[in-house]
């Protein structure tokens, strides 16, 4: 039962009441696994696409930029980058004082390869009189550290990887944002040399963001010979969920107020329904390279929008079929074929239904967003990958998963799910509008079936936390999927601070 002063604080964050009785419901029941019928493969749902092809798509994007649509790069970018140093932080606390691990040890030897290193070196001649060299020859390794992670030296445990400095040019350095700029420039420009980028950030970083941006743009500007729109949203807070305790009912803090937590990433469908574009580009903050090795991440950004445009073009020509009344039998078959080969939708029902219910089915299916998703063979990496699964109306398609939402326990579904050849890195092109240049309402297409609910701690009680179906997974379920294979060059996210070792980050 809510309370006089839970109600005002629901009315304060945006929440309905009837949203708490939705949430709690989840925790009761629980969410069900998604039935799938096979991972997507080269054989089956995923496309590659020939040298000819590749060619022809990228004209495809060109001729489509040339149309001066309104593009945008949705660059998800909030949360502390702490989860990067844990290494370090477990260092600075072991009984030891020199590195012994294998990752501690590439740290420090490898110190000086960091595009952070001169900003490192500067704070720790502030803070202690001593540069890095002085230091470790004295031993002293967990003071470099704290440097590095502490509010007296970079803060870099606190700040967002967007802030961090990555790369290292004769020139300059760039944090992870700035790349996210040129990179922008070299795919997503039209022709008046317009260059629009969002960035979904926390609210405590919004203005170090702002202050950067502010710094470098006019640089960026000059160099590219573009003019950049850069905005920034943050997630909102109707969009946080209700944590329950272990009988699954609201947990209450220590002053018996409800206890919200943020409802992950696929509550930035909200900041993305809100962005006014054509084409949307979705990538993640740590995924980019310096400019020398952009080359394949720009070619295939090139082909997947290229791949998108066309696939537009045809759904929007056949919505307008449809919707003059005078198609042919053979058109009708046309747009079967093209659902069930280029879009991957079965439908196993698809002989039973009457004419008009076959056109209000394929219409049904291609009045939706539609997003192509870049593919890299799978090597390894945690996450999500590309499947075919069944859809609440009994047809299949492709839809990215991660192991959370396949049955492990079914030894059919984990053979499945253990024998994906391809892995989701997060690349996606995005087409928002209908054929009349309405945007869809992207909160309608989500399916609220795929959340997941895990446990966590609050003043030492044990509570559980619910996360809203992820971006890319359960909130964009009810679009049509397309998945193209990119080369694994595309991919190349830092996720511990040695990353930024690795040869594509030098």
């Amino acid at each position: 039962m809510l309370s006089e002063n839970d109600l005002n604080q629901l009315a304060l964050k945006g929440i309905s009441e009837q949203q708490i009785e939705e949430q709690i419901a989840c925790f009761k029941r629980g969410f069900p696994f998604l039935e799938i019928t096979a991972s997507a493969s080269v054989e089956k749902g995923i496309k590659v696409i020939s040298k000819e092809e590749q060619s022809d798509y990228m004209d495809a994007w060109d001729n489509y930029l040339a149309e001066n649509h309104t593009i945008l790069k949705f660059v998800p970018a909030s949360g502390a980058a702490s989860r990067m140093f844990k290494n370090l932080y477990e260092f600075i606390g072991a009984d030891y004082n020199e590195p012994e691990t294998s990752f501690e040890k590439k740290f420090f030897e490898n110190i000086k390869s960091f595009a952070f290193y001169d900003a490192l070196n500067e704070v720790c001649l502030a803070n202690q009189e001593k540069d890095i060299p002085s230091l470790l020859a004295t031993g002293s390794y967990k003071t470099i550290v704290s440097n590095l992670l502490e509010p007296e030296g970079l803060n870099y445990g606190q700040l967002p990887k967007g802030l961090l400095l990555f790369h290292t040019y004769p020139e300059q350095v760039r944090t992870a944002m700035e790349e996210h700029l040129a990179e922008g420039a070299m795919y997503a420009k039209n022709t008046t040399g317009d260059v629009n980028i969002h960035f979904t950030v926390s609210p405590e970083h919004q203005a170090l963001f702002e202050a950067l941006v502010s710094e470098k743009k006019n640089w960026y500007e000059e160099k590219f010979s573009v003019g950049y729109d850069i905005s920034f949203s943050v997630q909102k807070s109707s969009t946080d969920t209700v944590a329950a305790d272990m009988n699954n009912e609201p947990f209450r803090d220590k002053n018996g107020k409800l206890l919200f937590r943020p409802g992950g990433h696929g509550t930035l469908i909200e900041n993305l329904n809100d962005v006014d574009a054509d084409v949307i580009f979705v990538k993640n903050i740590d995924n980019v390279v310096p400019d020398s090795f952009k080359f394949s991440t720009v070619i295939y950004k090139k082909i997947i929008a290229g791949v998108l445009v066309s696939l537009q073009k045809r759904i929007f020509d056949y919505l307008e079929l449809i919707e003059s009344g005078k198609y042919s039998h053979k058109q009708v078959e046309e747009m079967i074929h093209f659902l069930h080969d280029e879009l991957c939708i079965r439908n196993p029902e698809i002989k039973l239904l009457e004419d008009v219910e076959l056109i209000l089915y394929i219409k049904r299916k291609l009045l939706r967003p539609l997003r192509v998703c870049g593919m890299v063979k799978n090597v390894g990496e945690p996450g999500g990958g590309p499947f075919l699964a069944v859809n609440p109306d009994g047809t299949i398609s492709p839809q990215i998963l991660e192991s959370s939402q396949v049955d492990l326990e079914d030894p059919v579904k984990k053979a499945m799910f253990e024998q994906g050849t391809h892995f989701n890195p997060v690349d996606l092109v995005c087409a928002v509008k209908d054929h009349k240049g309405n945007k869809y309402n992207l909160p309608d297409y989500v399916d609220k079936n795929t959340g997941f609910i895990s446990y966590k701690s609050k003043d030492g009680k044990d509570l559980k936390a619910l996360e809203l179906p992820g971006l890319w997974n359960g909130a964009m379920s009810n679009w049509n999927t397309v998945f193209v294979e990119v080369p694994i060059e595309t991919f190349n996210p830092v996720k511990t601070v040695n990353d930024l070792l690795r040869p594509e980050h030098q």
